[in-house]
């Protein structure tokens, strides 16, 4: 049965053969097998760690620390008043923020920034806003 899989050739040379060490001196590679003599990287499991340097303090840790993130702020988002206009109800809370999905249910603090567009009055709690937001508010 001669299937037209079986008569499929495969490119020459897009496999090369897996070298074999240690199987004598024609081979080329036979004794140590291309690791040299003797020390750390010739020996099975001997890694040498990333980032070690001989027992020098390494450079990742003779550099010193760079920047720096409030944890605090991780759960907290702004929020441009106008997307507050796709909210029917006139009281806004975060937990009708997260029912309308305007926000992602992690957050935990959030700030209303202006300028501001929409014609109808919300009545913001437990939210922080900017002064902009705060004078269109009152009026």
């Amino acid at each position: 049965m001669n299937s037209l899989l079986n008569k499929i050739k495969s490119n020459t040379g897009t496999k090369s053969q897996k070298k074999r060490v240690g199987r004598g001196i024609g081979s080329g590679s036979g004794k140590t097998c291309g690791r040299g003599h003797k020390g750390q990287k010739s020996r099975t499991g001997g890694k040498i760690q990333v980032g070690f340097e001989g027992g020098q303090m390494p450079l990742q840790r003779r550099l010193p620390k760079v920047g720096f993130s409030s944890r605090v702020n991780i759960f907290s988002v702004e929020l441009k008043y106008d997307y507050l206009g796709q909210i029917k109800e006139s009281e806004i809370t975060i937990d009708l923020l997260k029912k309308y999905k305007l926000i992602k249910n992690k957050i935990k603090k959030v700030k209303i920034i202006g300028p501001c567009t929409i014609k109808d009055k919300k009545v913001l709690k437990n939210i922080e806003y900017t002064k902009s937001v705060m004078e269109f508010i009152n009026k």
